[in-house]
Parts: structure tokens; sequence; C-alpha cells
């Protein structure tokens, strides 16, 4: 039997039931509320914010006021934090709890980016793992009824694996659900994801639930990785991209409905116009909206027969009607063109050696230079 049509049970996160195990991947400059709610439309599930900065939030910094803004709509809402101290990062949680912005908490451990690693953040941060122990303590303390989870990858390269310490660890602390990226820091998007790690993931983490993350292109990669690892949910990211629909692909599988979206370039065009209004009313800018939705063109189109001419007057569009007329052009009538249209998506990038603080690996602890390196490591207001 087609695992398609097979039914998938619920996912429960702390005191959050979803009807779909399904989560959005926080993503940088993506996952904004324009985003949530494009993809809230086609699907089901739990809609992650872009990651944000532990220390801008507690210093309220506008942009980051404006990330945890959720849509009136958004009755779930879920809000990723980025941090390297622990008590800046209970300080962070603490501030959404008493003022009642989220339902659910992630942190983020798992991001791959230079920017942040080389200050011994994101995916660098649970190779020290009394630093990873008090921020997930501290964190889950403040939280109090608020589920919280954290998202990971499997540590900094193959020679400095984290996860399924960091795992029991999280265990441990008390958190709502583990999330596994199942590729290394090093390995960035590169290659294929190691779901094998997941199954050991969820072998070692028995009282919450383990979520999988990693190559989910389509509805068929998340049921097989429910399958094959034994998870209770996954997490996707760049699958998604120019995709939306994708959760309502995987809503209907986990649901044991056979049901793909297969949009014609119409459809397409239609989806892509609707972000873009999204967008503008996100930003409250239409300039700002349409140059946002610039980035999305070639994620959205991929596959289908739109040319180079066109596809690069998109990515100059700069008001919602030029791009009525620029989308009017295309011939709403074709097909979806298939194997074209599906598969990865977004940059995988090449395996390297992670940006590390010098002398990070020496040691599991902390020493007096790596805590000189924290110090500097939030003050970004991204995050990465």
């Amino acid at each position: 039997m087609s695992t398609t049509t097979l039914s998938r049970d619920p996912l429960t996160i702390g005191g959050l039931e979803l009807d779909v195990p399904v989560v959005l991947a926080p993503m940088a400059g993506i996952t904004n509320t324009a985003f949530r709610l494009l993809c809230r439309e086609f699907g089901a599930g739990l809609y992650v914010s872009e990651m944000i900065t532990s220390r801008a939030l507690v210093e309220r910094t506008p942009e980051s006021m404006r990330l945890i803004t959720h849509h009136e709509s958004e009755t779930l809402r879920s809000i990723q934090l980025y941090g390297v101290d622990p008590k800046t990062v209970a300080e962070a949680v603490t501030m959404l709890v008493a003022e009642d912005r989220a339902d659910h908490i992630d942190l983020n451990f798992g991001c791959p980016v230079p920017k942040v690693t080389r200050k011994g953040g994101g995916a660098a941060l649970p190779w020290k793992t009394g630093l990873f122990r008090g921020i997930v303590e501290g964190a889950v303390k403040a939280a109090g009824d608020i589920p919280l989870t954290i998202k990971m990858r499997k540590g900094i390269d193959a020679d400095h694996l984290t996860y399924l310490e960091a795992g029991r660890i999280a265990e441990g602390a008390g958190v709502a659900a583990v999330a596994l990226h199942a590729r290394t820091a090093a390995e960035f998007y590169s290659g294929q994801a190691d779901w094998s790690a997941i199954t050991k993931l969820k072998e070692t983490v028995t009282s919450v639930p383990v979520l999988g993350n990693g190559d989910i292109w389509s509805a068929d990669d998340a049921l097989r990785m429910v399958d094959e690892t034994g998870c209770d949910g996954v997490v996707v990211g760049r699958g998604c991209l120019g995709r939306p629909w994708l959760f309502g692909d995987l809503a209907a599988g986990f649901r044991g409905e056979d049901a793909t979206a297969r949009p014609t370039l119409g459809e397409v065009a239609q989806t892509f116009r609707r972000h873009a209004e999204l967008l503008t009313e996100f930003f409250d800018s239409e300039e700002r909206g349409c140059r946002d939705i610039r980035k999305h063109v070639a994620w959205y189109f991929k596959g289908y027969p739109v040319g180079g001419d066109l596809r690069a007057r998109l990515a100059t569009v700069e008001s919602l009607a030029q791009l009525d007329e620029l989308l009017g052009t295309l011939d709403w009538s074709m097909p979806y063109p298939g194997e074209g249209a599906e598969g990865p998506r977004g940059r995988a990038g090449t395996p390297k050696n992670p940006a590390l603080p010098d002398g990070w690996l020496a040691s599991q602890e902390l020493a007096g230079d790596d805590r000189e390196t924290l110090v500097g490591a939030e003050l970004d207001t991204s995050g990465g």
C-alpha cells in the first residue's frame, strides 16, 4: 500500500495538538507573517517565525518587535529565538510569556551560517555542553506552561557530533520536543541528509516527540521519513520555497488522502501575486513588498516555461501594477510541468570547514576566551 493512503496520528507538543505532524522551519527573510499566512491558506500544522535574536528582543529593537507580531488569524503563535547567554535567553522567553506573545517557543541550535558559528552560536553551541544545558534549562523554566522546543543539527562536523548528548540534555531539561536537521554544520545544505541520525535520536529521546528535518521535497518524502526513522513529525524548510501548496500535500498525505497539487502556470502566478500582496501588507509598503518578492521568482517558476527576460523583469519589479502587467503576459493555461518543478530548491552550498571561534573545539567546557567571543554573538538582530 502506498504511504499516501495511510492515516497518521496528530502531533502533541506540550499542550498543543496539531492535526497533522508538520512544522514550517524558521528561515531568515522567508518565514515572515506573509509567508506563514500563505502556507496556512494551503495546509495545516505549526508555522514558526523567522529566527529572532534574544538580545535584540530584550532590548525591544523595532525590527525584533515587528518580527514577533503575529496576524490576528494566527491562533498558534510560534516564535524561534537565537541566543548564546542563558540569562538573556531566559529574559527573552520571560518577556514573550509575560506579554502573551507566543503559544510556542523554539530555540535555534542549528544555524550553520558563518557569521553565527564563528561567534559560537547556532550549530556550534551544543559542543559546549554546560552552556547548552544552562540555556535550555533556563528557557524551559521561564516558559512555564508554554511548550518550548529546540532545533539542532547533528553537530559541527563528522568528528564533533553533538546531537545525541544534546538530545538527552534537552529531554532532561523538560523541553516539549526536539527537532533534528540531519546534517552537520560543515555540510551546510549539501549532499543528502542522514536520516539514520533521526532514527538514533528517536531511540535516545523517548519521552518527548522527535521531529525530523532534511530533504523533504514532497509529501511522499515526509511520510517515508516517518516510516524509516520512527520520528513523530517533520519540519519542512527549503522544500516549500515557491511551493506553499506543499503544506496542502502534506496535510492530505498525513490524513491518508492521495492528493498532490499540480498547479498550472496561472495558478502559480496567482499565488505569486497573493504572496506579493501579503508582503506589501506585512511591510506596510508596496515598494518593500515588491522588493522582497523578487527573491522568490526562481523558486515559484522553477520548471515552468518562463523566459529569462521575463524572469529578469519579475526580479526587478517595483509595484503591484507592474507585477500584474508582467504576469498578464504569461500563458496561464500552461499545465504543470511535472518533474521539472519538483525536487531540491534553494542553495545547497558545498561542504566546508565551519567558521568557529579560535580554540572552540579544544574543550567542551567554556574557557575565558570563549566567553569574550560570545559577548559579540548577538549583536546582529537577524541572528543569521
